[in-house]
């Protein structure tokens, strides 16, 4: 690995052989990935740093499930409108930045009066905890879970493998043959 830097830093850094990027152009929508409406574009999903990066496109109506976010969310909305049934006054629309801070709970609301679908941008770190409507536990969306997510929506959509960041990889320092 090589650092293309213009000088060399008097700090640590990390080696890095190419820049690593993508264009949401080339990547698959995954339809219906969490029911009749909501879809993604996985841009992320690093369960070692627990963060993933999202575009989530969402029909006129949907409703997602109640959740708790055990991390910190960002959302910028590129298309469309949507709210939080908790916060029905105050609507997201393009070019609207939101920050969830972690511990956050709310139900995402998508307008029946949209005419088109919403498009929104989501960095989340940690998981999205989901209830049903008597605050039973459905389900968790984390790094881990979305990988896994996206590899079975690729499967049932006939897709190749889907192209994202995955983060780093743990291993040991030292081999353990070589201790």
């Amino acid at each position: 690995m090589t650092t293309h830097a213009a000088f060399k830093a008097p700090v640590f850094t990390l080696p890095q052989d190419e820049l690593l990027t993508l264009n949401v152009k080339d990547i698959p929508v995954m339809k219906d990935a969490l029911g009749p409406g909501i879809h993604f574009q996985p841009l992320l999903a690093d369960p070692e740093a627990g963060v993933s990066a999202v575009i989530g496109i969402f029909a006129p109506g949907i409703v997602v499930p109640s959740h708790l976010h055990t991390g910190a969310v960002h959302g910028y909305t590129l298309k469309g409108s949507w709210f939080y049934k908790e916060y029905p006054d105050q609507v997201q629309t393009p070019g609207s930045y939101l920050y969830e801070p972690s511990s956050s709970m709310h139900t995402f609301c998508v307008p029946e009066t949209n005419t088109e679908d919403t498009v929104v941008f989501f960095i989340v770190f940690g998981g999205n905890v989901h209830f049903d409507e008597e605050g039973k536990f459905i389900s968790v969306l984390d790094a881990i879970t979305f990988q896994n997510l996206i590899k079975t929506c690729a499967k049932a959509q006939g897709l190749d493998a889907v192209q994202y960041l995955k983060g780093g990889s743990a291993h040991y320092a030292v081999e353990r043959s070589q201790k």
